[in-house]
């Protein structure tokens, strides 16, 4: 009888680790899914901040008020949303018809570079167009010869009216002005506490391409405490007021003019 046979075991064959063309060591091995994860979370923080610089610059941004040349109808504190959109050039008639593209109104609450200084941002209604004749005669506002009736938004404080005189240096335009006639590419534009605002009236017209939008709408308004600025300078400063927003958020916030529209 011969011998039974069993067959050679399996001997499994590792291959040989890669080897550089240079013969050194070979790299570790790259981990994709966590490269692939951490270039998902750039890519989509990079559309962010595409998309939200795109909407800050064409679409809409917000704004705080500083002042009171606006009162009754805007706030000290006021925070407000401003449609950058709506004043946008449209080369065709069939873009104004499809697109909520318009020209500047008169009535428009605007925020435009102030003519003085463009680095600031100032916040007035349009009053006059483009040949329009605005005066002003004893606080009353006359546009090409014809009384307008705004006491729905104007507001006076100060019922003496200043004379019209060469010989007065301050205020000498605020109650009685003109007549003068709004340039061409150009917008005439006040504030609606008439007693209390630096517009046209001091400076002049507006440039058309100064105009950056319309305010639409107050998302939020808080009542800042006693008289302490609107902005404090520098980093201790903002901290400051960071806090006094923290502590007086729910107490001083003005929640009946959330999401109101700015008419």
């Amino acid at each position: 009888m011969e011998p039974e046979t069993f067959p050679p075991p399996h001997v499994p064959v590792v291959p040989d680790p890669p080897v550089a063309y240079d013969g050194s060591a070979p790299a570790p091995p790259v981990d994709y899914q966590e490269k692939s994860w951490q270039r998902e979370y750039l890519e989509a923080l990079l559309i962010a901040v595409i998309f939200a610089t795109f909407a800050r610059t064409y679409v809409v941004q917000a704004f705080k008020i500083p002042s009171g040349s606006m009162e009754q109808n805007l706030l000290i504190g006021d925070h407000i949303l401003v449609n950058k959109f709506i004043f946008g050039p449209a080369a065709l008639g069939l873009e104004h018809s499809l697109l909520p593209v318009r020209d500047i109104q008169r009535g428009d609450i605007v925020v435009f570079k102030f003519p003085e200084d463009p680095y600031r941002d100032f916040i007035k209604r349009c009053i006059g167009l483009p040949g329009d004749t605005i005066e002003v005669v004893d606080k009353d506002l006359i546009l090409n010869g014809e009384p307008v009736e705004d006491e729905s938004y104007t507001w006076h404080v100060d019922p003496f009216i200043i004379p019209r005189s060469p010989f007065l240096q301050n205020n000498r335009t605020r109650d009685n002005f003109g007549p003068y006639t709004v340039p061409a590419g150009h917008y005439f534009c006040m504030g609606d506490n008439r007693d209390n605002s630096n517009d046209s009236r001091v400076w002049g017209a507006v440039p058309r391409d100064y105009v950056k939008g319309r305010a639409f709408m107050v998302y939020w308004s808080f009542d800042s405490q006693g008289p302490e600025p609107v902005e404090w300078p520098g980093f201790a400063g903002k901290l400051r007021q960071i806090s006094q927003v923290a502590l007086h958020f729910f107490t001083s916030t003005r929640w009946e003019r959330t999401f109101r529209i700015v008419r």
